[in-house]
């Protein structure tokens, strides 16, 4: 065979070895459906939709996708921003009175709610449309979650009072922790809301019940008139405190619970018109 056919037959047969590769690899992009072991190329995000079939013509086994191929990214920029609720100051004594609310007086319960006594005292302040602030302890609370709901809807102020009615300053930090956050706890999960205010027993407050009352988002509240009505002095008497200390923005402390608080009705039921007749306007601090 002389040199000139020799490289012919080399020619041609390099053509016929491309012509083939060719047809394999254009069966392999016609027919993605039989091929194993190999995944099929990404589909471009602008041409894919969810829940469209296959285009006229393709294949009943279209190629899918790989897993990761196509994902839609959280679009954070337009996530609602997470906002706390911001913690008040940290008290070195409590409010005593509020101020600037001009003619007005706040009322306030202490201890309860207790089923005996609570419920008349509601009945009174709705009789006469007046709100009021209810300090309440966790173990009273827990046991009567429907009337802290009813003061709730009443528009009344429900505040945190301790779980126990324990002596503050005698308590370790945890302690004093355990005491108001499990109450807040309880009211929470009761009307929604934790509370915003707060009242140590026995006007009792030391360095860290004002820190941990400024983690938990409530202001300290004690009181301008004390009617003592806890000693059971009878119901003039505490008709008559009630009344000698009316003044703009004063805080009179009762209690519906923690004892014999029929007295404490019987006054509420006297001392509250003749307050409104006096042209004072029974309110509850707003934060």
């Amino acid at each position: 065979m002389t040199s000139g056919r020799r490289a012919v037959l080399r020619l041609v047969a390099a053509l016929g070895a491309t012509a083939t590769v060719g047809v394999l690899a254009a069966d392999r992009l016609a027919a993605p459906e039989r091929t194993t072991g190999a995944a099929p190329p990404p589909v471009p995000p602008g041409r894919a939709a969810a829940g469209a079939g296959p285009a006229a013509g393709a294949p009943a086994q279209a190629a899918r996708l790989r897993p990761a191929a196509y994902r839609l990214q959280p679009m954070t920029a337009y996530a609602p921003p997470a906002f706390r609720r911001a913690v008040p100051p940290v008290r070195q004594r409590p409010f005593l009175s509020m101020s600037g609310v001009g003619r007005s007086m706040v009322l306030s319960f202490d201890d309860g709610p207790d089923p005996r006594y609570t419920p008349a005292i509601l009945e009174i302040l709705r009789r006469h449309d007046c709100r009021a602030m209810f300090f309440v302890c966790g173990e009273m609370a827990v046991e009567n979650p429907d009337l802290l709901r009813r003061m709730a809807e009443d528009g009344h102020v429900v505040g945190n009072h301790s779980w126990s009615h324990p002596l503050i300053p005698k308590l370790r930090p945890s302690r004093i922790r355990d005491e108001l956050g499990s109450t807040s706890e309880v009211v929470e999960r009761t009307l929604g809301t934790a509370p915003l205010w707060y009242r140590a027993p026995y006007g009792a407050w030391n360095r860290h019940s004002f820190e941990i009352g400024a983690e938990l988002g409530m202001e300290p509240l004690a009181w301008t008139v004390d009617t003592l009505d806890w000693k059971e002095p009878g119901t003039d008497t505490i008709v008559r405190r009630a009344l000698d200390g009316a003044a703009p923005g004063a805080v009179v402390l009762s209690h519906d619970a923690g004892g014999d608080r029929s007295q404490s009705v019987a006054a509420l039921r006297r001392y509250l018109p003749e307050l409104l007749d006096a042209g004072y306007h029974i309110t509850v601090p707003r934060r």
